[in-house]
């Protein structure tokens, strides 16, 4: 694995193509989703639409009465949505690969999916969102949102970057996230994970493609995204991107590539794209993982000019400032990337006197 990682990220730092340009292929007016109806007869039927429906249906969630798709903010202001308070630190649950602040069964998420497909379908009105994880068409990743909130819907959709519906439909592994805001707060007994705080939490499936965000879990945006970044990556990786835990900084016409301590990142946070640690390295380009309102009139969708890795090193061997070969910023990155961090850290080793030894 270490090897196919380095491989990749070796022949994208290479690579000296630039995107033309970052804008997305945009739908064209008449359709709207994979059945194609026209935006003229959802205006007459808001709510109803016999492709969404068959869509929801596959993902285990049938519409009581109405299901609205990708709604505005402003729309979803008339619908009763409303800001939420920001949270952090709701309980974590990763089933699959990638580890989280603790674990769930196989069995735990698909009594829990039940639980929430059921709830959701007993609702009167479903919100659904189409958005993406990373920039490019072709190495990002595609999600949908299904929640009984409209506010809910208000806070991820200001995570997630907008893509056509078409794309989601059509999508061969789109990420599914639910959230269910109202759901009884017995589930968590229901399903034997036990006391989750009065807030929610989080469960994920990798496996499964699959997101779950029980209560206010969704105004937990870090907890959110973290586990949007789990569910991603594999995919990402499938089509030739390669996350990173990197950011993106900016100055004049150049697009650097940075991996620093957090520390270090407070230095520099007027020049970076996001202050989230996430991009997407593709042949076609660089770009942050979630949405960001910094980008402004500014394209950083291009190959990097540089790549910046900050150490911190009390061995003493490694320069102030040092210009790597290739290769040998694969070795410090690969050597500082830990637990899927960059924690660049070298410590000079201590020895036992009279030998080579380490302590």
């Amino acid at each position: 694995m270490r090897n196919c990682f380095l491989k990749r990220f070796l022949q994208i730092s290479s690579s000296s193509r630039f995107l033309n340009s970052s804008r997305r292929n945009k739908v064209s007016a008449p359709f709207i989703d994979k059945e194609g109806e026209t935006a003229e007869s959802l205006r007459e039927n808001p709510g109803f639409s016999y492709g969404l429906n068959w869509g929801l249906a596959g993902k285990g969630v049938i519409v009581k009465d109405k299901a609205f798709q990708n709604l505005k903010s402003s729309e979803l202001l008339a619908k009763g949505a409303t800001i939420a308070e920001t949270l952090s630190g709701l309980p974590l649950h990763v089933r699959g690969t990638l580890g989280g602040n603790s674990t769930i069964s196989k069995a735990q998420y698909s009594k829990l999916l039940k639980q929430v497909t059921t709830h959701i379908s007993s609702v009167s009105n479903i919100f659904v969102h189409d958005g993406a994880i990373g920039l490019s068409p072709e190495s990002d990743a595609k999600v949908r949102v299904i929640s009984d909130s409209p506010s809910a819907i208000l806070s991820l959709s200001s995570v997630l970057w907008e893509t056509p519906t078409r794309a989601v439909s059509h999508d061969s592994c789109p990420l599914t996230v639910y959230i269910a805001t109202s759901i009884s707060t017995a589930v968590e007994d229901i399903i034997g994970l036990g006391a989750q705080g009065n807030n929610g939490f989080i469960a994920a499936d990798i496996e499964r493609s699959s997101l779950i965000l029980c209560g206010k879990a969704f105004a937990d945006i870090n907890g959110t995204k973290l586990a949007l970044t789990a569910l991603s990556e594999p995919v990402i990786f499938a089509r030739g991107g390669l996350p990173l835990s990197a950011r993106l900084l900016v100055s004049c016409d150049s697009v650097v590539l940075l991996f620093a301590p957090e520390n270090a990142i407070q230095s520099y946070s007027d020049l970076l794209v996001s202050a989230d640690a996430g991009v997407v390295l593709s042949p076609q380009g660089v770009a942050p993982l979630f949405q960001t309102k910094k980008l402004g009139g500014i394209n950083p969708y291009r190959i990097p000019s540089a790549v910046i890795l900050a150490t911190s090193d009390s061995s003493g061997t490694i320069p102030s400032i040092s210009k790597l070969s290739p290769g040998q910023a694969a070795y410090h990155f690969l050597a500082g990337y830990q637990n899927g961090e960059f924690v660049p850290a070298y410590a000079k080793v201590e020895t036992i006197p009279g030998t080579d030894r380490p302590c």
